[in-house]
């Protein structure tokens, strides 16, 4: 673990739809089998065209309610709910599920690092996306690399924002400890450990929340583990989830 090395990848221009930014990190870093490479949801939607001009938007009854009730653009309410699954909260902010299974703070829909009146919605499919990106580098580099594709969110609790993971490729997203013994040989029986999402933290510690210009980082000799890829609760086990459709919609 202490040999661990993390690198911010610097000097990428702003992303346009249309730019190949497997190609842009290949060509500003070095990169080895093993490596993880954490990317910043907002660069790879921008390159794909997950962005949309807010005077395209029409409000609808609903979105011009909650608009009013939260306080915000209508047209930005209806780019939520156009990517919300289902809405679990109305206020004071809408928290949605979205299609792929995480709740988030207004669908993760985004107005940060793009041009005046444009929004950025988060990959549809995050896990195809972050399988998509590792496949391009590994056909320019011959490099097998993992993936993970991560947005900022904020936490139940605790004041602030972290990184989390949307998507990933080449790993488990949990490490499983149920069954192995700590230092006095008692059983684990309840220890599952989110890494993409303790990775997707540093990275965004490294990336920075406003003008660093840093939107990916290189992970190097992290260590392999085994665990399985079932980092959201289902909504049976997902008991806040459950409390506040109850609270909020009764």
């Amino acid at each position: 673990m202490e040999n661990i090395v993390v690198m911010g990848i610097r000097g990428l221009p702003l992303i346009r739809a249309g730019d190949n930014i497997a190609a842009m990190i290949c060509e500003r870093v070095k990169v080895d089998d093993g490596d993880i490479i954490s990317l910043a949801s907002t660069v790879y939607s921008k390159s794909r065209g997950y962005t949309k001009p807010l005077a395209e938007i029409t409000p609808s009854e609903r979105a011009l309610r909650l608009a009013k009730l939260n306080g915000e653009d209508p047209r930005f309410v209806q780019a939520v709910l156009d990517a919300s699954q289902d809405i679990i909260m109305e206020h004071p902010f809408i928290l949605s599920l979205l299609p792929f299974g995480h709740i988030g703070v207004r669908a993760g829909v985004d107005q940060s690092n793009i041009d005046d009146g444009m929004v950025i919605f988060l990959p549809p499919d995050p896990m195809k996306a972050a399988t998509e990106f590792s496949d391009e580098i590994r056909e320019i580099t011959g490099k097998k690399v993992g993936v993970i594709i991560t947005d900022t969110c904020g936490r139940s609790f605790r004041r602030g924002q972290t990184g989390h993971a949307m998507g990933w490729s080449g790993f488990t997203a949990i490490r499983d400890f149920r069954g192995d013994t700590d230092l006095f040989g008692h059983e684990l029986k309840i220890t599952e450990e989110a890494v993409v999402d303790e990775i997707a933290g540093f990275a965004n510690f490294v990336m920075g929340e406003s003008n660093n210009g840093v939107p990916a980082v290189l992970f190097r000799n992290c260590p392999s583990w085994i665990g399985h890829d079932n980092l959201y609760f289902t909504q049976n086990e997902d008991i806040t989830r459950r409390l506040l459709k109850t609270t909020c919609h009764s």
